[in-house]
């Protein structure tokens, strides 16, 4: 007997029933019990497996009820967990440079397992981009302790990673390692002397959570300055430049503010900000 776990493995029957669409049949019973009026009532045994279908496109649920000797009675109520959602490729920015993918798992064998099902899942599916993937996989998918990040320029690139990482193969474009204990991220802004000329210009041009960040620093400042942010950042004839105190500094600030809402955007939250 499972004792504490009692029911569990009855609710990942049903999960993987909904799952496969699926109705199991019941095992080690060769005939319906004689103690049971099988005529009344819509209650039948599973004596083969059967096709579970969606009627009229919804979800399939099912109940699972747990019976404890001390009369304890948990009943948990299944329903079939919609497709994932990528982003289509137009609904995701077009980013130049390199893209993340985050893979987890219980152990090596599973992490690999998971980088095998991730790379036949995007590999049937060429209209889902690399970036909605990278973003899903940080926002919909649990962090197990076994971790690896596949980067890549495009799905080609972050495949070969993925394909590499599910064979347990050593790859350029595959970090992998064991998370220790809870880490959170703190975000570090430098102060002067980190600036360069055109600093944010490409990025806010690839990313529009970095532009339109960036856009609010510029109007926010714009009641104390005589010159505008974007300007000064692009360069632009007749604008300030960096090497002036006044202007690298807010300007600086602007474009850690617009760095931390680009991470947050992607799940990056941090727990403290210094600098």
């Amino acid at each position: 007997h499972t004792q504490a776990a009692a029911g569990v493995a009855g609710v990942i029957k049903m999960v993987m029933a909904t799952r496969e669409g699926l109705l199991p049949q019941t095992l080690y019973v060769s005939a319906p019990s004689t103690h049971v009026d099988w005529e009344e009532g819509q209650v039948r045994l599973l004596e083969q497996a059967r096709d579970w279908p969606e009627p009229d496109g919804r979800p399939r649920r099912a109940g699972v009820s747990s019976f404890g000797v001390s009369g304890t009675n948990a009943h948990v109520i299944v329903e079939q967990a919609p497709e994932p959602q990528l982003d289509a490729p137009g609904d995701a920015p077009v980013v130049s440079g390199v893209v993340p993918w985050v893979v987890s798992g219980r152990g090596e064998e599973a992490l690999r397992a998971q980088a095998s099902r991730l790379a036949a899942y995007v590999d049937a599916r060429p209209e889902v981009s690399a970036e909605g993937v990278g973003v899903s996989l940080v926002r919909a998918r649990a962090a197990f302790e076994d971790r690896a990040v596949v980067v890549g320029a495009d799905r080609e690139e972050l495949l070969g990673g993925l394909r590499a990482l599910a064979a347990g193969e050593s790859d350029p474009a595959v970090v992998s390692g064991t998370a220790s204990g809870r880490r959170d991220a703190v975000l570090v802004f430098p102060g002067q002397g980190a600036q360069w000329a055109g600093m944010g210009v490409e990025l806010a041009q690839a990313s529009p959570v970095f532009a339109a960040r960036l856009a609010e620093c510029g109007q926010a400042l714009s009641e104390f300055v005589d010159w505008d942010l974007l300007d000064v950042l692009r360069g632009e004839d007749g604008a300030p430049t960096l090497d002036r105190v006044d202007v690298v500094q807010p300007a600086t600030w602007a474009v850690m503010v617009s760095l931390a809402a680009l991470w947050e955007s992607v799940g990056v939250r941090p727990a403290a900000v210094i600098g």
